[in-house]
């Protein structure tokens, strides 16, 4: 008996560091669960915004009520705001939000306010860090400042791609047929707590597959930006930016440049390109400077661009997906695939509930762990007790004889 017990310590020692070696493991879950969270939440943050602040809805004023063009829009600005100049006006991907419309004012400040698309009204004025990005933030680099381009938060956050397309890849092999779990899906509720979260992470993984590897994929692909950047490499091909041609501006000494109106550069634009849409316009910043004229074509992924010049109406430079290398094709694509903001609502609610399933599989797994990492270290507590007392009882029996 007495040779059996050297190896019977070293079994209880390697058990022993196998449940510290779990417990350990318990941090990585709660920050996995925390990112998964609050990238859920930061999917229907604008939505949230939305519900809570009034002014950056669209309210229409009448049934029968339509949009005011950009000049219209500017006009309004200008009106209600004297002295303001105006930087860009976009319209929202969903109809039901307010126009943005950035403003610079004489003493320098820069604001985004909030317009009524139907009357021009300003309902609103912007924040620099409101609850959108203070979500997106959250979830995309944990608030941690940026040092240059550089920041360590992006860093932990971006590789959690690693383990989660690792863990897609060998959950779907464990898995035997997990196909089956479409046709026929499973959630015990009487069978005890070990049975409830075993199905209920196996039912939300497999129902969360295809989002899951876009997750992946794409939060991949900003670790590898990222380490592009902090090393200067650069994958863009758009070259110099264009400016309008000196023999093009008017000459000094007039009150105003003579621009021609945003409706009609964006008549322009779609005359030669009708797939895209009118979705943003931007004023030129002094006398060499085009009206940009911007939104999405057949590729909704990616915003394409026109440059026109303000004083004769000339469409001068394109910045279309047909211009882009393959290699900005996948990156520029990235951001909205991740986020699911490049379609209308019913897009964005469709992420949200892939997210809410992908954060009750991690909640799931968490739980799983957990509690067979407590039962592990409590049937080693026992074990311990029971072996102390029958060593105990060993010393009383030595001592009687």
């Amino acid at each position: 008996m007495q040779a059996t017990r050297p190896a019977r310590d070293k079994k209880k020692a390697s058990r022993l560091w196998l449940i510290i070696h779990s417990w350990l493991a318990l941090p990585l879950w709660i920050f996995v669960f925390f990112v998964c969270l609050t990238g859920t939440i930061a999917t229907v943050s604008q939505e949230i915004v939305w519900l809570a602040k009034p002014e950056v809805r669209a309210n229409r004023p009448a049934a029968d009520a339509v949009p005011l063009g950009y000049d219209a829009v500017l006009a309004a600005v200008e009106k209600a705001q004297p002295g303001v100049a105006v930087t860009y006006i976009a319209r929202p991907v969903k109809s039901i939000f307010a126009l943005d419309v950035g403003v610079t004012y004489p003493d320098g400040r820069s604001r985004s306010l909030f317009v009524n698309p139907y009357t021009g009204a300003i309902q609103g004025v912007g924040g620099a860090f409101d609850f959108r990005y203070f979500m997106r933030a959250l979830h995309g680099w944990l608030l941690v400042p940026f040092v240059g381009a550089s920041n360590w938060g992006w860093y932990l956050v971006s590789a959690l791609s690693i383990p989660m397309l690792g863990s897609l890849v060998t959950g779907l092999v464990v898995y035997k047929k997990f196909w089956r779990g479409y046709l026929h899906p499973r959630l015990r509720l009487r069978n005890g707590a070990r049975i409830f979260w075993g199905d209920l992470h196996r039912l939300a993984g497999i129902w969360s597959v295809p989002f899951i590897a876009i997750m992946a994929v794409t939060a991949g692909w900003f670790l590898i930006q990222q380490i592009l950047v902090d090393n200067n490499v650069t994958v863009s091909t758009a070259g110099v930016p264009p400016i309008v041609a000196r023999e093009d501006v008017p000459a000094e000494g007039r009150a105003k440049a003579p621009w021609i109106s945003l409706d009609r550069a964006g008549a322009l634009v779609r005359e030669q390109f009708p797939d895209l849409s009118f979705d943003f316009v931007s004023l030129p910043a002094n006398a060499f400077s085009h009206i940009v004229v911007g939104g999405r074509g057949a590729y909704p992924l990616i915003f394409e661009t026109a440059n026109v010049n303000p004083y004769n109406g000339k469409i001068e430079w394109t910045r279309r997906v047909s211009d882009r290398s393959a290699l900005e094709l996948v990156t520029e694509s990235m951001r909205p695939l991740h986020t699911g903001d490049f379609a209308g609502l019913w897009l964005k609610l469709v992420y949200f509930v892939f997210g809410l399933l992908l954060t009750m599989m991690v909640f799931s797994g968490m739980m799983i762990w957990t509690k067979r990492t407590a039962q592990a270290t409590a049937k080693l507590v026992r074990g311990a007790r029971t072996g102390r007392a029958l060593d105990a009882a060993g010393h009383v029996g030595e001592a009687a004889e």
